[in-house]
């Protein structure tokens, strides 16, 4: 904890002139003012409307959104601080597990609000902050998939692939009637991090990363089949790979210059917004030549945390109450296109609905970049991978970097 405070404290120096909203308490007309930081630009008017229905439901206490520029830094900041807002909610990724071991954020384990909650969610947020217990409550949750056009492949008469094999060969036909199997956007970089994800989550093995911390394997071994399977992908794209970016994706894709496209769900609103009339489906990753047995990766891609700390736990209790109430879960999953970590609440959005069986019988394994240091740079490394195609050096790279990281 002692080490993990201290890594905070040095992302505190690095933000000046930095004032959080902190702990108000009671406001001059004697409501109860309780703060929510939440680091989702995109969810912002969605949370602006559902605190407008809560503050209806509950006169007598005010919620203030915090949403800044550059949230987590922000976050850890005030976490260095001991100036903690009453609710955050972030993502589940190690920056999620950094801030949990702080002792920052209160321990519902035996919550009644996490009894809904998908199980495989929860263990997702126990195993990136690697504690016992659970300090966040998965709300909802993305996945990475194949966006592909469906005209397009009704016209070529294609199906969905369920094998690895029939992956590439549904590619080699797109590729033999004169279209681009695959839109790659490398320019930003972390655009890799969709179907290399995928791939060493379905193929590195289900302790991975625990026997990294131990050092009985390494990158070179458990992520190999990934790179390699990765770099075959990369064989189907189009000229200037690297030249384009995401929302140069998004606008290509939506207007027809490639079969498929290897994003995430998240994706699909921007498409939408530049050609509404797309028909667009998504399918799962077979990664493996077993039908059924690729898993979707599929992280908690916002969680709700009360901080130990705040001065108004029964204000606090309740907004999650609120804000984990089906409805209001809707709303929001409606709103952002995501699909919900408690059980029984499904995504409506019919472009999505190849994968709604997975989710809901949670087939599903999670990011594996979450569990990778930024300072590993992943992304970064992956973006050179997809210039140099050379995946010893690459994964060579990864464990130097790692055990960098790991002996600080």
């Amino acid at each position: 904890m002692k080490k993990t405070l201290a890594l905070l404290m040095t992302s505190a120096l690095t933000v000046s002139g930095l004032a959080g909203c902190g702990n108000e308490g009671a406001s001059g007309d004697g409501k109860v003012k309780i703060e929510f930081f939440q680091y989702k630009s995109e969810a912002k008017g969605t949370f602006d409307d559902l605190i407008q229905k809560f503050e209806k439901e509950n006169p007598k206490i005010d919620v203030v959104q915090s949403n800044p520029p550059d949230s987590l830094t922000v976050l850890k900041t005030r976490v260095a601080k001991r100036d903690l807002p009453d609710v955050v909610g972030i993502g589940g990724d190690s920056a999620f597990g950094d801030i949990a071991k702080t002792g920052a954020f209160e321990d519902v384990s035996k919550d009644d609000l996490v009894k809904d909650i998908q199980p495989a969610y929860t263990k997702m947020l126990k195993d990136v902050s690697k504690q016992t217990k659970l300090y966040g409550i998965p709300y909802s949750v993305n996945a990475d998939a194949v966006i592909y056009n469906k005209t397009m492949f009704k016209e070529l008469g294609l199906s969905v692939p369920q094998t690895w094999d029939e992956f590439i060969d549904v590619a080699e036909k797109v590729k033999a009637a004169g279209k681009t199997p695959f839109y790659f956007t490398f320019k930003d970089a972390w655009t890799a991090l969709p179907s290399y994800n995928v791939m060493a989550a379905n193929t590195q093995g289900e302790n991975f990363f625990k026997e990294l911390d131990k050092g009985k394997t390494t990158f070179a071994k458990g992520h190999k089949e990934a790179t390699d399977k990765f770099l075959t992908l990369l064989k189907y794209g189009h000229d200037a790979q690297n030249g384009k970016a995401y929302n140069d994706g998004n606008v290509a894709f939506a207007k027809g210059a490639s079969a498929m496209y290897l994003q995430g769900i998240w994706a699909i609103p921007e498409i939408k917004k530049a050609n509404p009339n797309i028909d667009l489906g998504v399918f799962p990753y077979p990664v493996t030549n077993t039908p059924g047995e690729s898993k979707v990766v599929s992280g908690v891609d916002l969680l709700l945390a009360q901080t130990s700390t705040t001065k108004h736990p029964k204000e606090a209790k309740k907004f999650l109450q609120f804000l984990l109430d089906d409805e209001n879960i809707k709303t929001y999953i409606k709103a952002q296109n995501a699909f919900s970590a408690k059980k029984g609440i499904v995504q409506e959005d019919p472009s999505v609905e190849g994968l709604k069986e997975s989710l809901a019988k949670g087939a599903v394994t999670d990011f594996p970049d979450h569990y990778v240091p930024v300072a590993v740079g992943l992304e970064k490394q992956l973006q050179v991978l997809t210039e140099n195609k050379d995946a010893k050096k690459f994964l060579k790279t990864l464990d130097q970097e790692w055990k960098k990281v790991k002996n600080r």
